[in-house]
């Protein structure tokens, strides 16, 4: 496994896009952590109290013979607002930003050129405010984070903004999803 079949991606919560992407044929794991702040091993409250820094990531392990890195950007531009500066949804602050955390040169050229396409697409209304940053170190959340989605389907949050975020990648990505 090499750091360019792993993608780490923000945008939002992190139950929301580890959801998404668990979808997708060929991701092999999708592991809700923490990136892009100052403090060492930092913790959920901390992260949500805006001490930290960090924005709410997944980082995505997927097998590139079935996908490849331009698709997982394709289903993370579309399953969040990237037009919204430290937003998604009901969900404010930071931490919710959306960024894209490169792991080597050809991800970074890659999704420079996607966002630059996007934008002369005119995709969104608004302009893409998405951070394109180097993964600097990836910080592995709670366990109780993990597979959120999974275990709470029926909660109030899931049922309300996680559950319509897998049901698009279901449909718009229907020949790359799991059954």
């Amino acid at each position: 496994m090499s750091e360019s079949d792993r993608a780490t991606l923000a945008g939002g919560c992190f139950w929301c896009i580890e959801a998404a992407f668990k979808q997708l044929d060929g991701v092999e794991s999708a592991v809700s952590g923490y990136c892009g702040g100052h403090v060492d091993d930092p913790t959920y409250e901390a992260v949500c109290r805006g001490e930290t820094g960090h924005a709410e990531a997944v980082q995505v392990t997927y097998d590139p013979d079935v996908l490849d890195y331009e698709d997982l950007l394709e289903v993370f531009f579309s399953v969040h607002n990237p037009t919204t500066k430290d937003r998604e949804g009901p969900d404010v602050g930071t931490q919710y930003r959306s960024a894209v955390y490169y792991h080597d040169d050809g991800q970074h050229e890659t999704v420079e050129r996607f966002v630059d396409e996007l934008e002369a697409e005119g995709v969104y209304d608004d302009p893409i405010v998405t951070e394109i940053e180097p993964l600097e170190r990836f910080w592995e959340a709670e366990a109780y984070h993990q597979d959120y989605f999974e275990k709470n389907p029926n909660k109030p949050y899931c049922a309300a903004n996680v559950r319509p975020k897998v049901q698009k990648v279901r449909e718009k990505f229907a020949g790359h999803t799991a059954d």
